[in-house]
């Protein structure tokens, strides 16, 4: 098939625009057809399902220069150079910004797209352009809400294979991913272990730890206890704000670490409190962080955090494909495997990390594992983009070895 990947105007027209692949534009694909259903891992079906995705680079005609980006809880398919409008359930949000990690992607940069070609799309059950649970329900012709069907790391990998077939695509030099996108990425190692060459799994693992999955839980009852949840039927009244803030307040502190907020903000305290009474906003960092989540709440959906969190939950590679041995689930893997922590992570401290990589080497992988230092926290993958960058590049533009692809 023609496979065009050309930006919406020529890349020296935008912002950042020596090193930008340029304004962008999403793409969509719907995956379905009458009679044949998106069917989820669960069982489920959606009659419907819509993907939300973006292209930067050219397709090699050897097709074997394709890297995919997963994104994190609350990314979308926009990775790279500047869009020209973002929606949220449709809705126009705001004009121009860059891509989520376009410090990284790019022309020149460390995934470089004069040499790639990449592709990021959107997950199912977010709100920024994939199905979810602010799309009209066919049957009904009203948002779904809750009535959406539970998703999961495998369900969004599934879509992203469908995607790919559709696009001509069979196999992949890469995929890449941090947090929610390393478990993605680590996916497609099990899943698809011939489809794929490289992965790289940044700040991520085969599980959430127990912390996580209580951050996550405090963070969705925050949100079903907003007088304004309705069930997740609010669509057409006032979205549960403040549960929505709350819960993004309480993860914005996971992803940052004690000694960078220390560095940060430490106590200082605003010229003139904001609010009233004893309990208004006396310090920076509780200045920043109402500012981060009223600003999140204008641009995420309640009903597509609480299934994005829950599928984070859920996800177990050990369970999944090693009836819970993880050395057995390993076992499956092909590609040429990079893994990366971050000292001050609390989501997957180093401890998690390099247990997944003593797994992988008792299943006598190749693997190549990397502790940054870093004050950034969960973030730091995100945020410290000069040695990351490093890293990436040099996991990409190193020759590849030569493996036996396992039987299964």
């Amino acid at each position: 098939m023609i496979f065009s990947s050309q930006p919406m105007k020529k890349k020296y027209d935008s912002p950042d625009s020596l090193r930008s692949v340029g304004w962008t534009g999403a793409r969509k694909m719907l995956l379905t057809s009458p009679g044949q259903p998106f069917r989820l891992q669960n069982g489920a079906t959606l009659s419907e399902v819509e993907v939300e995705y973006e292209v930067y680079g050219d397709l090699h005609l050897a097709q074997d220069n394709v890297i995919l980006i997963a994104h994190a809880l609350s990314g979308d398919a926009h990775v790279a150079g500047w869009d020209s409008q973002t929606r949220v359930n449709g809705r126009i949000w705001r004009q121009s910004r860059p891509g989520w990690w376009d410090a990284v992607v790019g022309p020149g940069k460390a995934i470089d797209t004069e040499r790639f070609c990449v592709i990021c799309a959107n997950v199912l059950g977010s709100c920024y352009g994939s199905t979810g649970p602010g799309s009209i329900n066919p049957d009904s012709g009203k948002p779904y809400g809750l009535r959406f069907p539970s998703v999961s790391v495998a369900d969004w990998v599934e879509m992203q294979r469908q995607l790919l077939d559709r696009l001509g695509i069979e196999h992949l030099y890469a995929v890449c991913g941090g947090s929610l996108g390393g478990q993605q990425a680590l996916e497609w190692a099990l899943r698809y272990p011939k489809r794929i060459g490289k992965c790289i799994v940044l700040a991520s693992g085969p599980k959430l730890p127990a912390q996580g999955l209580g951050f996550n839980m405090v963070a969705r009852h925050a949100i079903m206890h907003d007088k304004d949840f309705a069930g997740g039927d609010y669509y057409e009244g006032e979205p549960p704000r403040r549960g929505l803030e709350a819960a993004r307040m309480l993860g914005h502190i996971t992803y940052l670490s004690g000694k960078g907020m220390d560095k940060k903000f430490g106590r200082t305290r605003l010229a003139q409190d904001q609010g009233s009474g004893l309990f208004g906003t006396e310090f920076e960092v509780e200045s920043y962080l109402r500012h981060q989540s009223r600003s999140f709440v204008q641009r995420f959906d309640a009903n597509s955090y609480l299934y994005i969190t829950r599928a984070m939950d859920r996800y177990d590679a050990a369970e999944a494909w090693g009836g819970g041995d993880l050395v057995r689930a390993c076992r499956r893997i092909t590609a040429e495997m990079l893994v990366v922590s971050f000292s001050s992570d609390w989501l997957y401290p180093p401890d998690e990390c390099r247990n997944f990589v003593d797994a992988m080497l008792k299943a006598k992988l190749p693997v190549t594992y990397v502790e940054l230092e870093s004050n950034s926290g969960h973030d730091a993958f995100l945020v410290d983009t000069e040695p990351v960058g490093r890293l990436l590049r040099a996991f990409l533009l190193a020759p590849s070895r030569e493996r036996k692809v396992a039987k299964h």
